[in-house]
């Protein structure tokens, strides 16, 4: 039997790509939530705009589905100039940075998501394209090899990491601003939902929004990603009108529960209840026990439920919290050490 789709996971798939495209914000004045970033981000489009200059380079940080290529594009969309897309690891050597770089025009963004995955070459050919808007190249191979130094447009670098601590130090150093995205307040998501439900021409009462925002774990792209599957119930069921009943049929169907968690989710927390005590245990472990990639685990499913207080890092390993076991319907240990300090 075939797996089911992972409707929380906030990594964006293919075939919704374009319909995601549609919902999201083109203008920092519809752009709901991240306050102080939205302030920040005003100010800084402002005054180059009054400059006439280029944007100081942005680094934007935080978990997946939190609208950090939304922004990339609200900047460019802002200053009326082209933006160019690409990522870490699609960048896989100084030429293909070299192409990317000399098709740019002054105040262009490039936009690099995962930008913590660029290899270390092109990382220090980069370098000097952000500090100096130049490009060292080296020109033939051998003892006749030359070197020579392309000039740039002035253009801007937006770049986007879920886990800022793996940049280097001098990258993180040449960029200009930083933001960190973090989760939204569930009246900002519900805010999401109304506006993408007109977008998307449904009709969605106010408890089915609130329903939605409420198990959405905080991230807009799941938001959207669980609208449009109260969408498709709601017409095939429901002649087109998502209720509160329709939306939360909708999420059962789903497998998501009250809290947002989906069946791996509880089934992270259940491994290491009954086959840890609780923890703690490595994240290699559980990885394995799950049979999952530890990178999903950490990046996807464990901010949510640390944020949840329904699990915790501590210097041994992940512990299980009082927290979820009663989310569980389980009794906890008293005889656990690790958890009591918790608790």
């Amino acid at each position: 039997m075939s797996e089911p789709e992972n409707v929380v996971d906030p990594t964006v798939q293919s075939e919704e790509e374009q319909l995601d495209r549609t919902l999201r914000p083109r203008t920092l004045q519809d752009y709901i939530g991240q306050e102080q970033v939205r302030a920040n981000l005003n100010i800084l489009l402002e005054a180059a705009r009054r400059r006439g200059e280029p944007v100081e380079h942005v680094l934007l940080s935080g978990p997946p589905g939190l609208g950090k290529t939304t922004l990339a594009n609200i900047i460019a969309n802002e200053l009326g100039v082209s933006i160019k897309t690409s990522s870490g690891p699609a960048i896989d050597h100084a030429g293909a940075l070299a192409s990317i770089l000399t098709n740019l025009n002054d105040r262009d963004v490039l936009f690099l998501d995962e930008i913590h995955r660029l290899n270390k070459v092109v990382e220090e050919a980069l370098y000097p394209a952000m500090e100096d808007f130049t490009f060292d190249i080296v020109l033939g191979k051998g003892a006749g090899a030359t070197s020579a130094r392309l000039p740039l447009a002035h253009f801007t670098c937006v770049g986007a990491t879920t886990r800022q601590g793996l940049l280097s130090g001098p990258m993180r150093d040449r960029f200009g601003a930083a933001f960190r995205l973090e989760f939204y307040s569930e009246p900002e998501l519900e805010r999401i939902v109304r506006r993408s439900a007109r977008l998307l021409e449904l009709q969605i009462e106010p408890s089915a929004a609130t329903e939605l925002a409420r198990r959405s774990r905080g991230t807009p792209r799941i938001a959207n990603r669980l609208l449009r599957r109260v969408r498709d119930y709601a017409q095939v069921r429901a002649e087109g009108v998502a209720t509160q009943e329709v939306t939360i049929r909708t999420l059962e169907m789903l497998d998501v529960d009250e809290l947002g968690l989906e069946a791996l989710d509880r089934r992270l927390l259940e491994t290491v209840i009954h086959n840890f005590r609780g923890g703690p245990v490595g994240l290699d472990t559980i990885a394995t026990s799950l049979a999952e990639e530890p990178e999903t685990i950490e990046d996807v499913h464990e901010p949510f439920l640390i944020q949840c207080g329904l699990l915790a890092r501590t210097a041994r390993g992940r512990v299980v919290t009082e927290l979820a076991y009663q989310h569980l319907g389980l009794t906890p240990p008293a005889s656990n050490p690790a958890q009591q300090t918790l608790l």
